[in-house]
């Protein structure tokens, strides 16, 4: 598995949802002890397949995503909980490929 080292956080603006997502997932990343990410922000609009490692998004957006490679989708968007839980699950992956929901 290539290793993930960019996550962008997508949201239909990319100025309010996508940007609280990003605030709770550095808070994530320092909870797991995860370095050497760097982590942005942007709309469903503004993004390309390959400019992340993984995006995480809310589930309004679920299916637009499908078509990236890696993807995390909240249920509860300021959930910090589902947040971490999903991330742990996507930093155990061994694919270059998974979409949890």
């Amino acid at each position: 598995m290539r290793p993930i080292r960019r996550i962008v956080c997508c949201c239909s603006s990319g100025i309010g949802s996508s940007l609280m997502v990003e605030m709770n997932l550095q808070r994530a990343l320092a909870n797991l002890q995860i370095k050497g990410v760097t982590t942005g922000h942007a709309s469903l609009s503004e993004i390309g397949e390959y400019d992340a490692d993984l995006f995480v998004t809310g589930k309004d957006l679920a299916e637009q995503m499908r078509k990236y490679p890696r993807v995390i989708v909240l249920t509860r968007l300021i959930s910090l909980k589902e947040l971490t839980e999903k991330l742990r699950t996507a930093f155990a992956q061994e694919s270059d490929t998974f979409f949890i929901d």
